[in-house]
């Protein structure tokens, strides 16, 4: 197996920078609201300087498409990440907009083997599934992790070519265990690497990236 690592929620050069050169393969910026939040302008400042080969995704909570389309081109992403139900002909819309080049990547919210947005999984123009926890207050970045376990007897075991992300709670202690456990194509992080919201800590974001692919190495050797 092989592992799609992303580093979510930059709100600097030299953050997204040190992600790129720890080995990431993408690099996520937060257009919600949250202590997170980048402007498109400070996206396309920091994407003007990154690895053409690194992938940029901009993550929205109840945008529209108009607001959407708009972050896409003026901060130059690769990548969009939605956290709440759309429209049937959203996502549609986009691939039609951008093309096949434009990662589109649902999010699904489990707890309890219970599915948060599961209409997700069954979007043919998704590209990935992002599994994260969830709170009453919160719908990503949460530092919880979700019941790895029922997460795996259900959702992950039956995910066939549907390309699942595990988010939500990773860090540079858990991520092994986390791969081991859901053999998901591929781990997105945000607190487990920070200092503070919005600010990375380096010796965190190159050991979970470290920890995660020696996890795969390890499997492949298996």
């Amino acid at each position: 197996m092989s592992l799609w690592i992303k580093i979510c929620a930059n709100t600097s050069l030299d953050d997204a920078l040190l992600a790129a050169d720890a080995g990431a393969n993408a690099l996520g910026f937060v257009f919600a609201p949250s202590p997170r939040r980048v402007t498109i302008e400070q996206a396309a400042a920091i994407v003007a300087h990154l690895p053409a080969e690194v992938e940029k995704i901009g993550v929205f909570v109840d945008a529209s498409l108009d607001e959407v389309t708009a972050a896409v081109e003026g901060a130059g992403l690769t990548g969009v990440q939605l956290h709440f139900d759309i429209a049937t002909d959203f996502s549609a819309r986009l691939r039609e907009r951008f093309g096949k080049p434009l990662r589109i990547l649902r999010v699904v919210h489990f707890a309890d083997e219970d599915l948060q947005h599961a209409g997700a999984l069954s979007d043919p123009h998704a590209d990935g599934i992002l599994v994260d926890s969830r709170t009453a207050s919160a719908v990503g970045g949460t530092g919880i992790v979700f019941d790895w376990n029922a997460a795996r007897r259900g959702l992950f075991s039956n995910a066939g070519e549907r390309k699942l992300i595990a988010a939500g709670g990773l860090s540079s202690e858990n991520v092994a265990e986390a791969i081991a456990k859901l053999q998901p194509w591929g781990v997105d992080v945000v607190s487990g690497v920070e200092l503070s919201p919005g600010r990375k800590d380096a010796a965190k974001v190159r050991a979970f990236i470290a920890n995660a692919r020696a996890a795969v190495k390890a499997e492949n050797a298996e």
